[in-house]
């Protein structure tokens, strides 16, 4: 059997949108959040190229909330998870970053001020 990859194409309008390749059939596919189902998912042949799927998931504005939100699917027959994606929402992720790093470069200074005054210590 030929091996189902599922690839984002991109997500526009509340829309996430992928193709599903391998699969003769059309997929009976799951989706969800917080272990709840998504519903709206929709998987249509893709025109010209067989064993091809357009797979459609909208993203409900109801789950949306501050934080990271993850959306795993599912091939609904096995459980396997396919694919996944993210959507980070409240928060500018590079002012995180930003943050965290000025906290390690500030850290690590103070290390190294005390590594420094360790080794004079011991060697005078």
């Amino acid at each position: 059997m030929a091996e189902i990859t599922l690839t984002k194409t991109r997500i526009r309008a509340g829309i996430w949108e992928g193709v599903l390749a391998g699969s003769p059939d059309a997929p009976a596919l799951e989706v969800l959040h917080l272990e709840r189902s998504v519903a709206g998912v929709t998987v249509a042949a893709v025109p010209e190229r067989p064993g091809d799927w357009l797979v459609r998931v909208p993203v409900p504005a109801e789950v949306l909330s501050e934080g990271v939100q993850t959306f795993l699917i599912r091939d609904a027959g096995t459980g396997e998870t396919l694919s996944h994606f993210t959507i980070i929402t409240g928060v500018a992720m590079e002012d995180d970053l930003r943050a965290e790093v000025d906290l390690l470069r500030a850290e690590l200074d103070m290390l190294k001020r005390a590594f420094r005054r360790h080794c004079l210590e011991t060697m005078g």
